[in-house]
């Protein structure tokens, strides 16, 4: 089958597609064959840095989360033909991950899916949703009364915490730092602010903000909440992996409160709820931009250069 396998740093150049040896399913372990999957900011660390650490099985096959059918199982609870997903859990740094035609993947992070969206669509979902998800109600307790600031809205995760919340019932505002871009946000029904100076605007103020800029804004952000609110880190977009020097007795406002969402930890419950509000609500994910896997190094390319939305990439036929 073919697969990309990274042994040490790849440029997106350097992308190629392999054949490596199909696996087969063994107990605990069941072989997927993969219809779709989504690409995803860590991939791109693993690719250029993170494989060099100890913890990175190499070589190793990336990718984080895919959709697709199950072809052979010795698991009485999947079956040839059932349509499932996978993500995170060490899919693509313990065990080799999305970026091939068929994977092995371990039934504690297998997942049944049960929806009315098309492959593609589905394939938009798993990490991105579960993330939004958990970020939205585990981390922020979001309430259909709240007023959210989604902090980095268009790109793929911040578009679908809009989504989420808009069809909550909240007060939705997004982040932008291009007037181009705002018409993603008001489109949906949201507002849009912009900050193009990394800093929102005088006066401005919610009560759940959703930072996915990161520790470039964060602080920022924490000084834009109403007393009691919320500011939930989640993401990295700003490039800035650490906050220097932070003294949270005086930068987290009295009364209100930091914390952050770790997406490592799908259950089949969530999921379940995730598919449900989608189906129930009409949500479609927002593709940015979609790739047969055999242009997957046109994608990666794609993904250095920044697309609103997110990309998806299709097996081919």
């Amino acid at each position: 089958m073919k697969a990309v396998v990274l042994r040490d740093i790849t440029n997106s150049d350097d992308i190629v597609l392999e054949e490596i040896i199909r696996p087969k399913a063994r107990k605990g372990w069941v072989l997927v064959k993969i219809a779709g999957l989504g690409l995803n900011h860590s991939e791109l660390v693993l690719r250029v840095n993170e494989i060099r650490a100890d913890y990175i099985k190499k070589p190793i096959v990336p990718g984080i989360e895919c959709v697709g059918t199950v072809e052979e199982s010795l698991d009485y609870d999947f079956r040839r033909g059932d349509v499932v997903c996978s993500l995170m859990g060490g899919l693509g740094r313990n065990f080799n991950g999305s970026y091939e035609e068929y994977a092995l993947l371990p039934v504690n992070r297998l997942f049944h899916v049960n929806s009315a969206l098309d492959m593609e669509h589905l394939a938009a979902v798993p990490e991105t949703f579960f993330t939004a998800w958990g970020s939205l109600f585990e981390s922020l307790d979001l309430k259909s009364s709240d007023v959210l600031l989604v902090r980095g809205a268009t790109c793929a995760l911040g578009y679908a915490s809009m989504q989420i919340a808009k069809a909550l019932g909240c007060q939705v505002y997004g982040t932008t730092h291009k007037n181009a871009k705002m018409p993603l946000i008001t489109d949906l029904g949201c507002k849009a602010v912009l900050d193009t100076e990394y800093s929102l605007p005088e006066g401005f103020y919610a009560n759940k903000i959703l930072e996915l800029i990161g520790p470039k804004t964060l602080r920022d952000s924490l000084s834009h909440l109403y007393h009691g609110g919320i500011v939930c880190h989640t993401g990295i977009l700003g490039g800035e992996y650490y906050l220097n020097s932070f003294d949270p007795i005086k930068e987290i406002p009295n009364g209100c409160y930091l914390t952050g969402f770790f997406s490592n930890f799908p259950t089949q419950e969530i999921m379940d709820a995730i598919f449900t509000f989608i189906d129930n609500h009409n949500l479609i994910p927002f593709i940015g931009a979609s790739f047969p896997f055999s242009c997957i190094k046109q994608a990666v390319k794609a993904q250095e250069r920044g697309i609103d939305g997110k990309i998806v990439v299709m097996m081919d036929n």
